[in-house]
């Protein structure tokens, strides 16, 4: 787009510095001497997309390389939106403002279900058919990965490849696929192999998903049957790629600096991945094994190159449990003189619910005493050792004194409402675990108040997790036990907050959804769903009427509670988990039976460490034993 084009345009908008491409640390390449062109599709608004850790980590990782380029691409406001279509134009990137159907490769992050129906916009607005089929050799390959294609179904048929794990590890493997099928047909910047050899190629590489070169079978029930190879040198499912030793791997010590204001503003330092404590809803505590811890030497580099090189006044270790860190004792204190230096602050994204997380929280250089979150998730014990959280009513009032001792005047609480095998027992227990927290606080702060917060998302089921086989509670009962717990919690004194039961249960049908599920999702795009996962844009009723469009039933998506020996939609992929450990979790769960966290025992047998030859990797000793896989 020409830069005068580009100004008028910019001109309409409400923030145009979404879409300037100027930021600090932004990369401009050379177009011509570049042999693969890749854009980062993040579906969803530029400051949501800004404080993303893994567009940092492939955005530097591909333009280090120096015949591959990758600029950005985020969902278009309704603003823009409107400009584009009224103009007749395409959507573009920031860095050069090039068409997005000039790339060689479309790249879409899937980080919730929600966006969905914005990877359908973008695609739209770039030019390029919506279907995967109906592309031609010149359209770019439009690809997808991040954890939500866990369960890749419901958006094959307009995706040409799913790359299933972590992405450094195999996106390198696919850039030199698409650059040797261009250097094989000539020199022409648009020539290359056929669409159909190159997306056979791509088949070849490990973590790579071509849905089109699969079928799916339903019964007569209209449940999956299976799936189907139509190629004999395919695997029967594909298996994530993983990166064994974080250490090895890039890490982005120059990110991009936000122009506009970002979610999240402050660098980002990955201290580990995976998790141990095993919570039997979360998604990414199962996916993202084993730990992997880097070492601190590295961190405290890669700190101070953020540091240096963005002007951050902040930095946040990130991980799904960061004070599990092995060696935290010897890392924050090194870390925190480090900091003082250059006066940055460190915060942690979250705590666990003891008093060891609030002290360690204390004595972070920089960190500010307003508000904390602490995560109990049930309102007993019962409940909290089916959900195997781990966490006592003792650890959260302790955590929640400390807090206030140290402090902190606000406290937020969060909870799960629907979990299974939930009671009126275990709601009132919530109640209960409040007023116990209010007068924790009220004590640790010599008779002040203590401000409390509450807030409640509906259960939402995942693939890959011991409650994959769980249905969501019906829309009616989520409502009433939400308006129970409101006036409960209300009468204790502390505001209640709970997330929209309409768009959880949307996302509850999107995350267990198969294949059938595209036409649900053209409906809604073609209806005008767009931003479905915030408040102002969701329309539920264009939803149902997709739904119907389609000739489908939501709620046997969300709702319907699975066997054990029925086909899943997702069985094309493979985690690395043992189906027998998910049965055998959810079976505990069901009893009321907590299983132990391996990094403070014996293994459990999920068969990630086994499956890829890998252990978890701790920099200080432990007792994990991962003899049984």
């Amino acid at each position: 787009m020409e830069q005068h084009d580009l100004d008028e345009l910019l001109s309409h908008l409400e923030k145009p510095a979404r879409y300037l491409g100027s930021e600090w640390n932004a990369v401009h390449k050379d177009w011509d001497r570049t042999a693969v062109r890749m854009a980062f599709a993040f579906p969803d608004l530029y400051e949501v997309g800004m404080s993303h850790l893994g567009l940092q980590i492939l955005y530097g990782l591909v333009n280090a390389h120096p015949d591959y380029l990758m600029e950005r691409v985020f969902a278009p406001a309704p603003d823009l939106e409107a400009e584009l279509r009224r103009g007749g134009l395409p959507l573009f990137s920031l860095e050069s403002h090039r068409p997005l159907r000039d790339f060689d490769l479309l790249g879409f992050t899937l980080q919730y279900e929600l966006t969905f129906t914005n990877i359908l916009n973008m695609i739209d607005l770039a030019g390029i058919p919506l279907m995967s089929c109906e592309r031609s050799d010149a359209d770019p390959l439009v690809i997808a990965g991040g954890p939500v294609a866990a369960n890749p179904e419901p958006l094959a048929p307009f995706i040409d490849a799913f790359v299933i794990g972590e992405g450094e590890d195999a996106l390198p493997e696919v850039l030199s696929v698409i650059r040797q099928a261009k250097e094989s047909a000539g020199a022409s910047l648009r020539a290359r192999w056929s669409r159909q050899r190159l997306l056979e190629k791509l088949a070849g590489i490990p973590g790579v998903y071509i849905p089109s070169f699969y079928s799916v079978e339903y019964n007569k029930e209209g449940r999956v049957q299976g799936f189907t190879a139509l190629r004999p040198e395919l695997q029967s499912c594909v298996r994530r790629r993983l990166a064994p030793d974080l250490n090895d791997v890039f890490f982005p010590t120059a990110p991009v600096v936000p122009l506009a204001e970002a979610v999240h503003e402050r660098g980002m330092l990955e201290v580990f991945r995976g998790c141990t404590r095993g919570c039997r809803f979360c998604q990414a505590g199962m996916i993202y094994r084993p730990v992997r811890e880097r070492d601190p030497q590295t961190l405290l580099r890669q700190a101070r190159e953020i540091i240096d090189k963005t002007g951050y006044e902040e930095i946040s270790l990130v991980s799904l449990s960061s004070l599990d860190y092995s060696d935290l004792d010897g890392l924050l204190p090194a870390l925190g003189d480090q900091c003082t230096l250059s006066r940055t602050g460190i915060s942690l994204p979250s705590l666990r619910v003891d008093s060891f997380s609030v002290d360690i929280a204390q004595k972070l250089p920089g960190g500010r005493r307003t508000s904390l979150t602490l995560a109990p998730e049930a309102g007993t014990q019962r409940l909290r050792d089916v959900i195997n959280k781990g966490v006592t009513e003792a650890d959260l009032l302790e955590a929640v004194a400390a807090a206030a001792a140290a402090g902190w005047s606000a406290i937020k609480l969060y909870f799960m409402v629907g979990l299974p095998t939930e009671t009126q027992a275990d709601l009132e227990g919530i109640g209960d675990l409040v007023r116990k927290a209010q007068r924790a606080g009220r004590s640790a702060r010599g008779g002040k108040k203590l401000r409390l917060s509450i807030s409640a998302s509906s259960f939402v089921p995942k693939a890959h997790t011991p409650f994959q086989w769980e249905g969501q509670l019906p829309r009616q009962q989520l409502t009433e036990r939400h308006a129970f717990l409101r006036e409960l919690v209300k009468s204790s004194g502390a505001d209640y907050h709970w997330h929209d039961i309409k768009t959880s249960f949307l996302e509850a049908s999107l995350a267990r959804g198969d294949r059938r599920l595209a036409g649900v999702l053209f409906e809604a795009w073609r209806r005008g769903c767009r931003f479905d996962g915030w408040t102002e844009h969701f329309n539920f009723d264009l939803w149902q009427d997709s739904f119907r469009a389609a000739g489908l039933d939501p709620e046997f998506y969300a709702g319907r509670r699975l066997s054990y020996d029925e086909a899943l939609p997702w069985d094309m992929i493979d985690v690395g988990i043992d189906r027998e450990f998910l049965v055998r979790e959810h079976r505990r769960a069901l009893a009321g039976a907590a299983t132990a966290d391996c990094r403070l025992g014996s293994c459990e047998g999920c068969g990630v460490c086994p499956s890829f030859g890998v252990e978890p990797r701790l920099v200080k000793a432990s007792t994990l034993d991962v003899s049984k896989g």
